[in-house]
């Protein structure tokens, strides 16, 4: 059978990670799986009960390509509360999760060839759907010196490198290195894309997971900026599949069309659930104080260990570390750690594949006691 190039992308480790600790855990091992980005809690309680109401009612259908009115109102309302920035709801579709905003503004904004610039380390689902897309991408290191995120100086000289830029993806708070993007950097690079005529994409899916620094939308600074947002995180809604976009007026209609025919709707029962969470947060930033704990946790003992937390913590919640001190493999560190003490890691190569042989990351969404266990298991492992 003849496959296509475009199912010869990279495997997205942190997922083939989950498997196999999914796999063990059924098996009756006692896995502790700090390798994707999955909050323990369950939704917020207005949610489920949302939610129960909806399937009491129990007609649950399509809605329309660009989602429920009224979810895209309630965002809207959250900008203006949370941001003081007013938003049409008709510049808002809703999305089946942030994967699906990321698919449509890559088919909306580019074509086969164009180049988009992201940071490595970096998601690394950015990379493999746009190879999957045609789309060149351009990594650009961040580290310390440039504070771990992308700079108009870096873009200007990838562009010598490379030649011309498209698009321009950041995530902040970012992952996997925490990175939460100052808002004078961020107004920076978002006048440097408007004024280059390159597509800018915010994504602010760890958005009220911030823990150092000052939390800005990219929509601050104009509304030519495509953001990108996710019910996942901070809402502890995964499984739901449930996100949004906001975009400028002149891309909705694209984007609508696309959305028609790839997804016809994000689910409605998600939709119903998502616009009760946002009234949540009270009982969300509970979960956001225990991730805090976590945090503190992993920065003291981490480092005792042996591991170099490789970047700032500031935001989301994981701890992005070096691993030189005990192997030039992560992948084989991982599957080891998983396979010895039950303890799941996400290898550094999803991240950096040109330095993530050293590095790990792990997340921190568990419970505190799961992180306690956990780093008690590697502190007898290494020993």
């Amino acid at each position: 059978m003849r496959l296509s190039k475009r199912g010869a992308v990279e495997p997205f480790h942190a997922m083939d990670v989950l498997a196999e600790a999914t796999k063990r855990r059924a098996a009756g091992r006692p896995v502790i799986s700090m390798a994707v980005g999955q909050p323990v809690h369950s939704a917020p309680q207005v949610a489920l009960q949302a939610a129960r109401a909806a399937l009491d009612h129990g007609r649950i259908g399509y809605t329309d390509a660009l989602g429920l009115l009224s979810l895209r109102r309630a965002i809207a309302g959250f900008y203006r509360a949370r941001h003081g920035i007013e938003i049409d709801p008709g510049r808002i579709a809703i999305t089946t999760g942030s994967s699906a905003g990321f698919n449509l503004a890559f088919l909306a904004l580019f074509d086969a060839g164009d180049r988009v610039a992201i940071a490595r380390p970096g998601y690394p689902a950015y990379r493999n759907i746009l190879a999957a897309l045609g789309i060149e991408t351009v990594e650009i290191e961040v580290n310390a010196e440039n504070g771990f995120t992308l700079t108009p100086e870096a873009l200007e000289k990838a562009a010598a490198d490379h030649g011309r830029i498209h698009g321009v993806l950041l995530a902040s708070p970012a992952n996997p290195t925490g990175t939460v993007t100052r808002r004078e950097n961020l107004a920076a690079l978002s006048g440097y894309c408007r004024n280059n005529d390159i597509a800018f994409i915010s994504d602010e899916i760890y958005h009220g997971l911030t823990f150092v620094g000052e939390e800005a939308t990219a929509l601050s600074f104009g509304e030519d900026a495509v953001v990108i947002n996710s019910f996942s995180k901070y809402y502890c809604m995964t499984g739901w599949r449930i996100g949004w976009m906001v975009l400028p007026a002149a891309l909705v209609r694209s984007v609508e069309r696309i959305a028609q025919s790839l997804y016809i709707s994000a689910p409605e029962l998600s939709q119903i659930a998502a616009e009760a969470a946002l009234g949540a947060a009270g009982e969300l930033d509970v979960h956001r104080d225990a991730y805090r704990r976590n945090r503190d946790l992993l920065a003291e003992r981490l480092p005792v260990l042996g591991f170099t937390v490789a970047s700032p913590m500031d935001g989301a919640f994981y701890a992005y570390v070096n691993v030189a001190r005990f192997t030039n493999d992560s992948m084989d560190f991982a599957r080891r750690m998983l396979a010895e003490i039950d303890v799941a890691a996400t290898p550094g190569l999803d991240f950096d594949p040109g330095d993530g042989h050293h590095a790990l990351r792990f997340s921190y969404a568990g419970s505190h006691e799961e992180m306690n266990e956990a780093v008690d298991r590697i502190a007898a492992w290494l020993r």
